[in-house]
């Protein structure tokens, strides 16, 4: 064989390599289509911590959450209707830091957060610091519906949440024994800081070891069937929160974004970073001036957050339907459904 002969072989070996691995490329991008997807909050999550009927019963609130919100796209409803339908059965939940199971503040107070954003207008609406309101999610879709505004804040946002015909309770509603109880070990432990300078022995005979008292938060994020992404996230907030405190959830941009040329975003953590790093927008952003895909635009921001100090998650669906779900901590509740029906559920790592 001459050497122009064994030079073309080459050639061809290595043309037809790179065109396999492109095709593997092009094979593993090929997911299934998903058309919904939830969170319920991530942090230190561990298997050994969480009984059996424990998870079982996390597991059947995100798949009651995944089939409400499936049957509504199904039917023909829109993004915007899954996913506040998603979220209302997490909020009802007391397993989940939002609605029902919000945690507590400093004061002994709940004080709820949401947000929703439509991707096909960018039209987006928010609510803060909330202590009546039992669906906070449809308080933020009526501020983006029915208001020229996008963020309500405490008393006002109240007003006019019952304006608009949302349903009220007693503040007493959202109390639950497990996040009281939570609120009076973080202030034994911040007494404990307090006194003895961080120590930690005094914390290990306190029983002190999850410091993830900031998570919880629940998300959706879905694809109708007209292509339209939505996202949405409720929240309760960080348990000991004080001075009014406002995390990442009810900020546009930080906790939720939604863009049809891009994709629709859920976060869920340390909403300081959320929010420093804009978060949510920042993986719409690296694929639409970037190019990045999906799975690397959501992670290389959840790394970004990471290498800053905070942790947690995010749920990200983009408009061909793929799904990220990347998250720092040792768990995060999260579900997918695809176009088919396939029900999907995971908590740890």
């Amino acid at each position: 064989m001459s050497k122009a002969q064994v030079f073309l072989v080459m050639l061809i070996g290595i043309f037809s390599t790179t065109s396999c691995q492109q095709q593997r490329k092009s094979e593993s991008m090929e997911e299934e289509q998903y058309v919904l997807a939830i969170h319920g909050g991530a942090g230190t999550i561990l298997k050994k911590n969480i009984t059996d009927s424990m998870e079982q019963a996390y597991r059947a609130v995100l798949e009651q959450a995944l089939i409400v919100g499936y049957e509504k796209l199904k039917q023909g409803g829109s993004s915007l209707d899954a996913v506040e339908q998603a979220i209302h059965i997490m909020e009802d939940s007391p397993l989940f830091n939002a609605g029902k199971g919000s945690v507590f503040t400093h004061a002994g107070k709940n004080e709820m957060d949401a947000s929703v954003m439509d991707g096909k207008t960018l039209a987006a609406g928010a609510v803060a610091g909330v202590r009546t309101i039992k669906h906070p999610i449809s308080a933020a879709r009526a501020v983006m519906e029915k208001s020229e505004h996008v963020m309500m804040a405490g008393q006002g946002a109240e007003q006019f949440a019952k304006k608009v015909g949302l349903e009220l309770v007693d503040p007493s509603y959202f109390w639950t024994q497990s996040r009281w109880d939570a609120l009076q070990k973080i202030k034994k432990e911040d007494h404990a800081k307090t006194v003895l300078d961080h120590d930690q022995k005094l914390g290990s005979r306190l029983g002190i070891v999850n410091k993830d008292h900031k998570f919880g938060t629940v998300g959706c994020v879905a694809l109708d069937n007209q292509g339209n992404l939505a996202a949405g996230t409720s929240t309760g907030g960080m348990t000991n929160k004080k001075f009014g405190r406002v995390g990442d959830s009810p900020i546009i941009g930080a906790g939720t974004y939604a863009n049809n040329a891009t994709c629709a975003v859920s976060c869920t953590g340390w909403g300081e970073f959320y929010i420093r790093n804009v978060a949510a927008y920042s993986v719409s952003a690296l694929m639409e001036y970037k190019g990045d895909n999906l799975q690397q635009a959501s992670h290389a921001v959840i790394d970004r957050i990471g290498k800053m100090g905070g942790d947690g998650g995010m749920i990200a669906m983009d408009k061909f339907g793929h799904v990220s779900m990347p998250f720092n901590t040792a768990g995060m509740y999260r579900g997918t459904v695809t176009k088919e029906g396939k029900i999907k559920i995971a908590i740890y790592k």
